[in-house]
């Protein structure tokens, strides 16, 4: 028999409906009706509104588990906790390392890809290890090198073809024709952690890049005379830019320009959180590097820069709302329905629409997470 959500709002990707009955049926979402059904459960959620399950496509860890940690029991740890954060799908996300220690990974994430009961695993994201030393961020330079599609078809022979994006720094050589070659087969190129100039970054987007890494950060930034990557994000249409809005990472003014100069649906709300999300203040391990965890941010030990986040993405689609940037149904587009959107995964994931996986959190008028339902059954409850 079918269940229906009663809801005061119901999130789509290009509309909201005011009110109304979800049908949920086998797991899946059927169609939105106006008026009470005649039969079937009714699960009533009024004062409350309803947005697909949020969609993270950068995130290294969380619940004290790292995806560099090459920990099975670790992943899963992690599907089930990003729960409590509205993340139903995710993309595990690595650091730059040594070639055998990223094909291990692969393997390790490929084998409990369908083994997850929290947040769904959509793929692997390889953040590295093809980055310029001078943008390296909390990442390790001494990994970083030229692309190799040599070796790239190796990590994606170990992912089982899980790999669905890779962040590369367009003024490494050979970068146009690696990001040619992996948009071919369907890998989303990323670009970031990177000194390009705007010509180098323009002519990787022409070979087929289209995801600016954490736009701002680890990046050459925006000059009257060279505009640089972040002139490039700006300028270059149809790109997405991921954008960490934690409050310390980017300023809410530097987001509220990237989001005009984009428009929202070209804008991707990501945690680029590490394994200390959801967890206490302390000492941590992001990758090889140790971290202080305290005041809302993640840093290095030794150089104090930021190192990933511990931020919440339902918590980052509340805060461009509270910070009058977006409107809620902006802001929870730029959560679930671009990210998808970005690395070519919206036809499993990030939009309420019949016949897919009734994947979908609830929200109270604040935009507080109340509840996480997978394929249509409650696990989590705030």
């Amino acid at each position: 028999m079918a269940k229906y959500i009663k809801a005061d709002v119901f999130y789509y990707p290009d509309e909201t409906k005011d009110g109304g009955y979800l049908e949920i049926n086998n797991g899946r979402f059927g169609q939105w009706q106006s008026s009470l059904p005649k039969d079937g459960e009714v699960i009533d959620y009024s004062g409350y509104q309803v947005a697909p399950g949020l969609v993270d496509t950068h995130i290294h860890g969380y619940a004290g588990h790292d995806v560099m940690d090459n920990s099975a029991e670790g992943i899963k740890v992690m599907s089930q906790g990003l729960l409590s954060t509205g993340v139903t799908s995710f993309l595990p996300t690595t650091l730059t390392s040594t070639f055998e220690r990223l094909k291990d990974v692969s393997e390790t994430i490929a084998s409990v890809a369908d083994e997850t009961t929290g947040a769904k695993i959509r793929g692997i994201y390889f953040e590295g290890p093809y980055f310029t030393e001078k943008y390296k961020g909390a990442q390790n330079p001494s990994y970083m090198k030229d692309p190799s599609l040599e070796e790239f078809t190796a990590w994606q022979k170990a992912a089982g073809g899980l790999i669905k994006k890779i962040a590369i720094a367009p003024e490494r050589k050979g970068a146009a024709e690696f990001a040619s070659n992996l948009t071919a087969q369907g890998v989303t190129v990323a670009l970031g952690h990177s000194n390009a100039t705007y010509k180098e970054a323009k002519t990787a987007v022409d070979a087929g890049a289209s995801v600016w890494v954490h736009a701002y950060n680890g990046m050459r930034g925006l000059n009257h005379r060279e505009p640089g990557m972040v002139g490039a994000v700006y300028n270059i249409p149809n790109t997405y830019a991921e954008l960490i809005c934690d409050g310390h990472h980017v300023s809410p003014v530097a987001c509220h320009i990237l989001m005009q100069q984009k428009n929202y649906d070209h804008v991707a709300l990501i945690t680029d959180c590490m394994s200390a999300g959801g967890c206490a203040d302390g000492d941590y391990m992001l990758g090889e590097f140790p971290v202080t965890v305290a005041k809302g941010t993640a840093r290095l030990k030794d150089s104090g820069s930021l190192a990933g986040s511990i931020l919440k993405l339902k918590d980052g689609l509340k805060n461009v709302v509270d910070w009058g940037l977006a409107t809620a149904e902006e802001a929870v587009k730029m959560a679930s329905f671009v990210p998808a959107v970005s690395v070519g995964i919206d036809d499993v994931c990030g939009q309420i629409k019949e016949g897919r996986a009734a994947d979908f959190i609830v929200l109270d008028q604040e935009l507080n997470l109340e509840a996480t339902y997978l394929d249509g059954e409650k696990v989590y409850q705030a």
